[in-house]
């Protein structure tokens, strides 16, 4: 018990959060196989696989306590799963929203191009 209190009272630092962010997956790893590495480190609320073309061979391990979180990043880093050495970051959101503003500014690009039939072949003529 006194470790778990001491384990709570150490300052974390601020990244560390509990939704990871993991890339280098097999393609084919199941749900069932995520819960059986990463629920080895506590107790998982969610796992998201990613199931598009571009998204294939990551996922998305949300754990119920941010110690878990730690001790599966710490741990599970580097391990090897089908000759794949697993990449587990912590989740960072002003990443993700970043790129997602980046990705609509370029759309807005495109369209005003389009609709004024500037850069292409527009442009050589």
């Amino acid at each position: 018990m006194a470790d778990m209190d001491k384990r709570r009272t150490g300052r974390l630092p601020p990244e560390v959060n509990r939704i990871l962010y993991v890339r280098n997956l097999p393609f084919k790893i199941t749900a069932d196989e995520m819960y059986d590495i990463f629920g080895k480190y506590g107790a998982i609320r969610q796992i998201r696989l990613g199931d598009k073309p571009d998204t294939r061979g990551t996922a998305f391990v949300v754990y119920e306590d941010i110690y878990d979180a730690k001790a599966a990043v710490d741990h599970l880093s580097g391990f090897n799963v089908c000759g794949r050495y697993l990449i587990v970051l912590y989740y960072q959101s002003t990443k993700a929203l970043k790129r997602v503003d980046e990705m609509k500014k370029r759309r807005e690009i495109e369209e005003i191009k389009a609709k004024f039939g500037v850069g292409g072949e527009a442009a050589a003529i």
